[in-house]
């Protein structure tokens, strides 16, 4: 019998072998422990399903500014110049104002250092030359008022020359008419048969005819003349007049030309002035420099050309949050915002952001109207002033992660909502701009 024993088989083993699971659920202690544990956790899993759940959106993100002035930028030469000197090292602190490298002049027109002053003397010349014109031309303005005074006095006297000799040329017109008429009378007296005249009062009125009539002829001569010396008094003034007055047009054109020439050199003077102001490139606020784009000293530099990177000593910080184009008309400014900072060890419950460890909060402050190169929209996160101050040894261009808190719902409606793959839902009056439709209370049209 024993032999048989050791020659038994598997299957026979295996159906000796005790059931103890069986023998446990047939115990009716074990099964109210079983049940009890079941329905427990079913009424925690029901209860659970209410529990209030805050949906959110997620998004990548580095740290950057708020304003464009704090955020990093590069410093360029403003002239074609070699790099002479460097007054700083990278990672620096560059005050507002100080130097922070040299650039000497590459072009030949600039290379005289005494450019300035010599430009400046022309100037000066060209100025005191323009001002001597000007003189010039108002010494002849003076003349010529002086002619036109003068000519007008000479005209009055020439005038009344004039007038007078016409005055004569009347009287003698008279002396003679009566002269003639005097002879034509003793001529009549002399030749009548009577005689009542004699031939020497008939030579004496002749004489006398003669006379008037010369002086008559001597007049006219005199009006003549004086005329004509009034005519060459005007044509000889007006032209001395006319001469002055091209002398003083050509004067002032020298001076017009003298003018744009001073402007030119004065622009000059003032170009090389402020030419030499670009030979330092100085910090345009507190800064510390980051990065020199120009190693070392005596390399070319072009006109516009980047020299140095430099970046605010105390910006602003904000978060550059990309969201999906689906999900910006969900949020708006104001939106409270839940962040882990790249480095910063945190325990992130994103529907339950109270119990969240090692995240930071902010509001979105901008959102773009536009998507960015990579097809997200950019939003722009502060710190909030509500909650627990960000990390002071944050660097900008750190990496981000944010949840951007939306509106709480049930769990159960939450994982129903994920199943099915459909979007978050939000009160429309909490969407960015949103516009209340005419006639609504906006209070769900009750």
């Amino acid at each position: 019998m024993s032999g048989a024993h050791k020659h038994e088989s598997p299957e026979d083993a295996i159906e000796q072998l005790p059931l103890v699971t069986s023998q446990l659920l047939r115990e009716e202690r074990s099964y109210r422990v079983i049940s009890r544990w079941s329905l427990g956790l079913f009424v925690a899993f029901l209860a659970a399903a209410f529990i209030p759940w805050q949906q959110n959106l997620r998004g990548d993100g580095t740290v950057s500014a708020l304003s464009p002035m704090d955020r990093s930028q590069t410093l360029p030469s403003r002239i074609d110049g070699r790099v002479e000197r460097w007054f700083v090292a990278e990672g620096q602190f560059v005050a507002k104002g100080s130097p922070i490298v040299q650039i000497s002049e590459i072009k030949d027109e600039y290379l005289d250092p005494e450019v300035l002053p010599r430009t400046q003397e022309q100037l000066d010349a060209t100025a005191r030359s323009n001002q001597d014109k000007r003189n010039k031309a108002e010494a002849l303005g003076n003349q010529i008022e002086a002619l036109e005074e003068g000519l007008e006095v000479k005209l009055r006297q020439a005038t009344n020359k004039v007038a007078q000799v016409r005055a004569e040329l009347e009287q003698a017109v008279v002396e003679d008419s009566v002269a003639r008429d005097q002879y034509a009378r003793r001529e009549a007296l002399f030749k009548s048969p009577l005689g009542l005249a004699s031939l020497n009062d008939l030579q004496t009125a002749r004489v006398k005819a003669q006379s008037t009539a010369a002086k008559l002829v001597e007049k006219q001569n005199s009006l003549r003349n004086a005329e004509l010396e009034l005519d060459m008094l005007r044509a000889e003034t007006r032209e001395k007049i006319e001469k002055a007055r091209s002398d003083r047009a050509a004067t002032l054109a020298e001076v017009a030309d003298g003018e744009g020439k001073v402007a030119s050199l004065r622009n000059k003077v003032s170009s090389l002035e402020q030419r030499q102001s670009f030979y330092t490139i100085d910090a345009p606020q507190d800064v510390y420099v980051v990065k020199a784009m120009k190693q070392g000293v005596g390399e070319v530099v072009k006109a516009g050309e980047a020299v140095v990177t430099v970046q605010a000593a105390a910006p602003r910080q904000a978060v550059e949050l990309f969201l999906r184009p689906m999900d910006v008309p969900l949020v708006k400014r104001g939106r409270k915002v839940r962040l882990q900072f790249d480095g910063w060890p945190a325990l992130q419950f994103s529907g339950w952001p109270s119990v969240s460890v090692g995240t930071f909060g902010g509001e979105i402050a901008v959102i773009d109207q536009v998507a960015s190169a990579n097809g997200l929209f950019r939003a722009l996160v502060v710190p909030d002033p509500n909650d627990e101050p960000w990390p002071p040894q944050l660097r900008l261009g750190s990496g981000v992660y944010g949840w951007a808190m939306l509106d709480e719902v049930p769990l159960w409606f939450e994982l129903w909502r994920q199943l099915n793959g459909f979007p978050p839902t939000i009160d429309p009056k909490d969407a960015e701009g949103y516009v209340p439709a005419k006639g609504a209370s906006g209070k769900g049209g009750k």
